[in-house]
């Protein structure tokens, strides 16, 4: 077993809860390289939440039925939308544009940020959580998008996820909105600190091995041709492959 794979077998200890069927999900790293040293955008869970209470996360969170249906410019990579449908059921491009729109809502949501191009005309949301985007007249840009991971929250425990972790530069940030992370919001504030300095803040395990990944991926400068590791458990153990 490896150094990784060992680290996050022995942090999922408690394993008690009856076996839920994950949910897809993703995440959203901005990633800004203007300075010598590369910056991640990170917030601090409120302390209130049952789930990850003080924790510094990626934005993020469940893919919903509609955002595959959201209007977007640009298009993903061929080979990131490739490595987002290998070992998935029911593998279509709108599953694909659906994890990747669904880490841009995500992190609009929960940080006011919003990933994408102004353009003359505002875009026609599915939904009223995109609304955001039709006032700001953003349209998500899925061009800008990179695929850095995958992993699945082992059997056993309350909640499961899917998650796809997806990273972008801070350049491609259309619109900011104020008042959007205060004291009594899901994230309670936000900071953009160097990816090592990232790793030693109050994360989840699997944050840090994420960061871990995006360290080498942006050394390599982000190519899209890498491969992607996946982590799941087997057998009781994380395992790590490659998409």
């Amino acid at each position: 077993m490896s150094d990784i794979t060992q680290r996050l077998t022995e942090v999922e200890r408690d394993l008690s809860h009856p076996t839920v069927r994950p949910r897809d999900a993703a995440t959203l790293i901005l990633l800004d390289r203007s300075g010598a040293e590369p910056k991640v955008l990170m917030g601090r869970r409120h302390e209130g939440h049952k789930f990850m209470p003080g924790k510094f996360v990626f934005p993020g969170g469940r893919v919903e039925p509609y955002d595959g249906r959201m209007p977007a410019t640009g298009s993903l990579a061929p080979e990131i939308e490739a490595r987002l449908l290998r070992q998935v059921q029911r593998p279509s491009p709108i599953k694909a544009r659906a994890l990747a729109l669904a880490a841009i809502r995500e992190t609009c949501e929960e940080t006011g940020v919003l990933l994408g191009r102004r353009m003359p005309e505002s875009p026609k949301v599915p939904a009223e959580s995109w609304r955001r985007f039709a006032e700001a007249g953003v349209h998500p840009d899925l061009a800008c998008l990179h695929f850095v991971a995958r992993a699945i929250t082992p059997p056993g425990r309350s909640r499961r996820f899917d998650t796809r972790f997806f990273t972008a530069d801070a350049d491609s940030i259309g619109h900011r909105l104020d008042g959007i992370v205060g004291p009594h919001t899901e994230l309670v504030e936000l900071v953009w600190v160097p990816i090592a300095e990232a790793r030693r803040l109050d994360v989840p395990t699997i944050t840090q091995v994420v960061l871990e990944e995006l360290e080498r991926r942006s050394a390599a400068g982000l190519r899209v041709d890498l491969p992607v590791p996946f982590y799941r458990m087997l057998n009781k153990r994380f395992v790590r492959s490659m998409l």
